[in-house]
Formats: structure tokens, sequence, C-alpha cells
């Protein structure tokens, strides 16, 4: 069975009483195997929300993790140890991911690495046949961005894209309402995390690497630097090399509901103004304070985010509002709820009170990408497109401050128009021996 499994996800057979099939079809793998058999994972960066990938992925029935991987050795043991409680074995460990990826008894893989380590494993877990599910933001910049939604597209990989709230019924339920037409004309759409707990970031000397950790593979296409724990583990999503603050950490969460909402794709031109303000002086690079505008037919988009305070619209420190003439819908992680308008002291609409949540979406997340690996399915919740697009729009903002200037976005070829400075922000330089796959 174990080493017949890779053909029986991806490849074509006949059917079982010796019928051949006049036109060749993939199999589902309920199909194909027995009920008791499991879905096997590997999983490649397990330290933080990688571990809560696994967790939430061996939380399904007829799971399985058969191998870990991950630069630094002693989280690694620390993992295993955690994953041998949940299932009763350790899986093999790792610490070069391609070494993972020749494990012929993974059919699955888990990418919870830093955001400049997505684009590589799952490149080249699509060219082995593996289906992927990646942590959000899918890349680090636009062009491997460009280049997963190709590879996934040309292998026909099951992605699913750590975007939970897609899955989640209560953020689904307000779009509902959203595309019901009675909010009325929406003029605006209101998108936030003011996020009271990540604090400034205090100045460190660099120092040596720690025991067990592989900086240089950790570094991997980054630029070459000395170690810096304040780049290392959770803090590296606050540094330009690795990832794009706090835009492209919760922004590919909240932005795309807005986008969801509204059926919009493609912005035709941002800006954006922020900076360091709140903390100037503190470790990090990306700013702390900041507010990207999105110009779409009709209507603006709005992304506003702060760290270190809780002050966020609606007296809410994350979500979506859906600003209409008739109210406003108001959406985040707790639940939703609808405003009214009023004129000559009535409610233009009714109000809705709080639909809570259920606190559940990462596991159905999670379903819903197990389901779509059995069934063959490619239209997940958070598919390659879905999150492709809304990682594009995140960067957008970004490269938007960066130069300083309102960007007009030609989003048939994927770049600006007539800009060539803010176009060399889509490409990233990688570091040898490490290249940009070309897809």
């Amino acid at each position: 069975m174990k080493t017949n499994r890779r053909i029986f996800l991806k490849s074509t057979t006949t059917a079982a009483m010796g019928l051949s099939l006049a036109a060749a079809m993939p199999i589902p793998i309920s199909a194909c195997i027995g009920a008791n058999d499991k879905l096997r994972c590997g999983v490649i960066g397990v330290n933080g929300v990688g571990f809560a990938d696994l967790s939430a992925f061996l939380r399904q029935k007829n799971t399985e993790c058969v191998a870990l991987c991950d630069v630094d050795s002693n989280v690694l043991a620390k993992r295993a140890a955690d994953t041998e409680k949940i299932q009763g074995f350790k899986p093999k460990l790792y610490g070069d991911y391609r070494k993972l990826l020749e494990n012929k008894d993974v059919d699955v893989v888990i990418i919870g690495t830093p955001d400049h380590w997505h684009c590589l494993p799952m490149v080249e877990a699509c060219l082995t046949g593996k289906d992927v599910y990646c942590e959000k933001p899918l890349g680090n910049s636009i062009e491997e961005i460009n280049i997963m939604e190709r590879a996934a597209n040309k292998y026909k990989t099951v992605v699913q894209v750590g975007m939970w709230q897609r899955s989640d019924p209560h953020w689904r339920a307000a779009v509902d309402f959203v595309q019901s037409g009675k909010l009325g004309k929406i003029r605006t759409v209101r998108t936030w995390a003011y996020q009271g707990w990540m604090e400034p970031i205090p100045v460190k000397p660099d120092s040596e690497v720690p025991a067990g950790v592989d900086y240089d593979f950790w570094l991997g296409p980054a630029k070459k630097r000395p170690f810096n724990p304040n780049r290392f583990h959770f803090n590296f999503r606050w540094y330009w090399d690795y990832a794009g603050g706090l835009m492209t950490d919760w922004g590919v969460h909240i932005i795309d509901y807005g986008l969801f909402g509204m059926g919009d794709k493609a912005p035709k031109s941002v800006m954006a103004m922020g900076g360091k303000f709140a903390y100037p002086n503190d470790a990090a690079e990306t700013p702390d304070t900041l507010q990207a505008l999105y110009e779409f037919d009709g209507h603006t988009l709005l992304w506003d985010h702060g760290t270190g305070i809780d002050g966020g619209y609606y007296g809410r420190n994350h979500g979506v509002g859906f600003v209409g003439n008739n109210g406003t819908l108001v959406v985040d992680r707790d639940g939703w709820e609808v405003i009214p308008e009023k004129k000559n002291k009535k409610d233009l609409i009714e109000r809705v009170e709080l639909q809570k949540g259920s606190g559940k979406g990462l596991d159905l997340h999670m379903q819903n990408f197990i389901e779509g690996v059995k069934d063959r399915n490619r239209n997940l919740n958070a598919s390659i497109e879905i999150a492709a697009n809304t990682a594009r729009i995140a960067h957008l903002g970004n490269i938007a401050l960066r130069t300083g200037r309102r960007l007009y976005w030609d989003a048939d070829n994927n770049q600006f128009i007539n800009d060539d400075e803010a176009n060399k922000f889509l490409v990233p330089k990688y570091r040898a021996p490490w290249v940009l796959p070309k897809i």
C-alpha cells in the first residue's frame, strides 16, 4: 500500500473489475485505500504556526505525521516529542527539507517556515508530486507568488494556504450578508489590525549562532548577515529580508475578507503612508504604523495597522468594516454585526446583533484541505489563486510605502505602470547557491 499510494493519489488507473477506462481520471484517495489507512504528512518548519498546523492536521481522522524538518535541532527535538505524545510514535527527523521531500511515505507537506522560505519548498513539493498546505503569506515577493502559482497549476497540486478565516463559518456568513445588497451602496471597506501584544523589539547586539542551529540554511536565499536573536524565530516578520511586517502577517487574513466580500481582485492603484512612528529606535525594520489605500472601481479599501496598541475601529483590535449607505457590517474573529445608518432618527436597515464565531476556523480549514486531497479538488477555500491574489495586494501596499508615492498596477502583466523603481521590488535577489525557480 505504501509504495502505491503516490500512484493512487496522482495518476490514472483502470477499474477494479478489469474494465478499461476510455478516459483516464484521477481517483480519489478515499476510493483507493482502506477506511483505516492514513494520510501521511511531513512538516517543514515546526516551531510556531507550523506545529499549530500539524496539530490541526492530526486532529483529523486517519492522519499521521511521518516526518519533521527544522534547521533548529532544539526545536526539532521538542516537536518530535510533542508529536509522539499526540500520535504514539516519533516521526523521522530532518535538517534539510529536500531530504524530507525524498521520503516516499510523505503524501502531503505542511510548510510553516518564515516567509522567505515558502517558495522553494513549495515548488519542489509540487515537483515531487506532494500536495501542500503552505502558511500565509504565500510568498515574500510578488515574483515568488507568481512562480508558486504557476508551479501548483502546472503540476495540478492541491494547495491550501493558511488563511484559515476562509473556512470559518461566521466570516462566510458575513460575506453572504454583504453580498445580499442590504447595506446599500458600499463606498469603502476598512480593514485593520491593531495588536497590543506585539511590543517593540529591544535592540540587541549580534551574537554567536545558538548550538544546534544551522543558521546559514535558515538564511537560505536571504542576504548573508551575522546572527542576531532579533531576526530569529518569531521576530523574523519585522525584517524585510524575511517578511513584510504586520501588513503581510495579519493583512493577508483581514484584507482577504475585504476582497472576498466585494468580489474584488486587483486594485487600479495604491498609496501608503506610515513608518516607525511609535517605536523609532527599536530593532524592527517594518513599520509599526501604516495606512494603505487601494483604489477599486466604485469604492476604496483601507488597510490600517498599529503594533503595541489595541485601539482599532468599532472597539475591535482587528476586523473588516463594509461601509454602506444603509449601514456598516463589522466582522472580526469573535463574530459579526450590522450597525444601521439613521435617517430622521429611524434605522435604514434592521440592526443585526453580534453573531458569534465558533473558534474552529483552523480545524475546518485543515479538514477542507484533506477533503481536497482525497477528492483531487483544487478549488479549496484558500486555493492557490485566492492566496496569490491576496498576497500580491498586501505586498503592493508595502511597496507603495517604500517608494513613497501612488502606484498604478497592471494586473494582467503583474507589474507597475511606467515605474521602473517600483518594479525593482517585485523580484527578489537570491543568495547563491540558492536560485529563484523557473516555472
